[in-house]
Order: C-alpha cells, then sequence, then structure tokens
C-alpha cells in the first residue's frame, strides 16, 4: 500500500462513458479514489451507496469521488444506474491503475491464493500527494473512515 505523504502516482484511464479521466484533472483539488473488486457484489455496493448517500458532504468539503475497479465500462454503467451513483468510475480492465496504485495482487480467499483487488481509499490533497491511506475499509461506514 502506498504510504501517506508519497505523490500519488500519475493515472489516466476511461470512465463508464468512455471518457478519458487522469489524476491531473483534479490539480487543485481533492481526490478520493477508491479501489474495490466488482460492481454489484454485496460489499461493493455497501461502499459506493455510503460514498453516494454522502456525496453533497464531500463536494461541500471540496472532495472529488472517484471510483477504480476492473470491470468493464459497461458494467460500470450499469452499476451506477442501479444504485443512481453521482461519481464516475473508471474501468481499469489492464490493471495499469490499481497495479500503480498497489491495489492489486495475491490474496487468500477462501483458503486459496488467486490475486485481485485490495479494497483500498487514498485521499489525494489538491497538489496529488496522499495524505491519508485506507486498507482496512469498513464498507458499510466508509465516509466516516475517510472525513
Amino acid at each position: 500500500m502506498l504510504q501517506k505523504g508519497t505523490k500519488a502516482p500519475y493515472f489516466e484511464g476511461k470512465d463508464e462513458n468512455g471518457n478519458t479521466v487522469k489524476l491531473t484533472d483534479f490539480s487543485g483539488k481533492k481526490l478520493v479514489l477508491y479501489f474495490y473488486p466488482k460492481d454489484s457484489t454485496p460489499g461493493c455496493t455497501a461502499e459506493a451507496c455510503d460514498l453516494r448517500d454522502n456525496y453533497e458532504r464531500f463536494l461541500a468539503l471540496g472532495y472529488n469521488v472517484l471510483g477504480v475497479s476492473r470491470d468493464s465500462a459497461a458494467s460500470h454503467q450499469r452499476f451506477i444506474t442501479k444504485y443512481s451513483l453521482p461519481f464516475h468510475l473508471i474501468a481499469d480492465t489492464d490493471l495499469t491503475i490499481l497495479k500503480a496504485y498497489e491495489a492489486w495482487g495475491e490474496k487468500k480467499m477462501y483458503g486459496k491464493v488467486t490475486e485481485g483487488t485490495f479494497r483500498t481509499t487514498y485521499v489525494i490533497d489538491e497538489d496529488g500527494v496522499i495524505i491519508d491511506a485506507i486498507g482496512k475499509v469498513d464498507t458499510k461506514n466508509h465516509t466516516a473512515q475517510i472525513l
């Protein structure tokens, strides 16, 4: 996991609409960049809905919210529509962003070793520096962890 105080790695990816989203789009702004395993699964839905329900609070405090998973843009579109998510999701199908942010790797599930996404959130300041790194995400209360 990347540490607080380090420069956030540059990223560029496509959102659910095929638009390019880059770290530099958020220069001068605060960003909550969260990585999650899979659209429409229970934990990922709880996390996204908690962020959705508190989205106005994030905006009022000057934060943008952006999610990243390896799901396709079409999957992201369905997820956003189904749960009325007000923020964009990046389709990192080639794992470039996940790996740059150390949110992808070997993990053990049900006694089996596999590769997958580590549920991780980084809060990045206006200068592109990581000011918080959350590795033990409470999906139902994630906003409280961030703020």
